[in-house]
């Protein structure tokens, strides 16, 4: 996927955003320093890593600067309000530098942590992915310790079964016949 405008990528990261941020208000107060195992990320590391990436990483170079990375310990923010408020500040000063690039600027080249060049829509791509990525780690480790997790787009994986064709070895039997419609036949 290309990158074709910020105003674009604005409004689609803002979606993934809306997304990761409906999955940290899941995380109960109570386990936000809850790790999966010792050396493990807890809730409120991710969270803080998220932040400080988004804001510290990826801001900084497509503004054509290096990474200031903090890293995502408890001296950033802690308890539970302070990293849901620092989570929610580094996203709105990280907006704020990519609502200052222009076309120019996604297709000039950014320096990486790693040392490697490469084009600053792929830089923000990146960004998504990153994101994507922890967010999924959220989501399993609130299945671990019991605690509901937002369905992504609205519909539980049981809930998009239970509205779908019903399943037979031979394939659907009418395609807009719903799973409904077919268990009271």
């Amino acid at each position: 996927m290309e990158i074709p405008s910020v105003d674009v990528f604005l409004e689609y990261y803002e979606g993934i955003r809306d997304r990761t941020r409906r999955v940290v208000t899941r995380i109960p107060d109570e386990h936000m320093d809850w790790r999966p195992a010792p050396g493990r990320f807890s809730f409120a590391d991710l969270v803080r890593h998220v932040a400080a990436i988004e804001r510290y990483m990826f801001a900084e170079n497509v503004a054509g600067r290096p990474s200031s990375y903090p890293g995502h310990g408890p001296e950033l923010a802690d308890g539970p309000d302070a990293v849901r408020a620092y989570f929610e500040a580094r996203h709105a000063e990280a907006m704020e530098i990519f609502r200052g690039l222009d076309a120019d600027a996604l297709r000039r080249k950014c320096g990486t942590p790693a040392g490697v060049t490469l084009t600053t829509w792929k830089w923000l791509r990146a960004m998504v992915e990153h994101e994507v990525h922890h967010r999924g780690q959220l989501y399993l480790m609130l299945g671990l310790i019991g605690a509901s997790a937002p369905p992504m787009f609205g519909l539980t994986s049981e809930q998009v079964r239970e509205n779908s064709v019903a399943d037979s070895p031979a394939g659907p039997a009418d395609p807009t016949t719903t799973h409904q419609e077919e268990a009271s036949r």
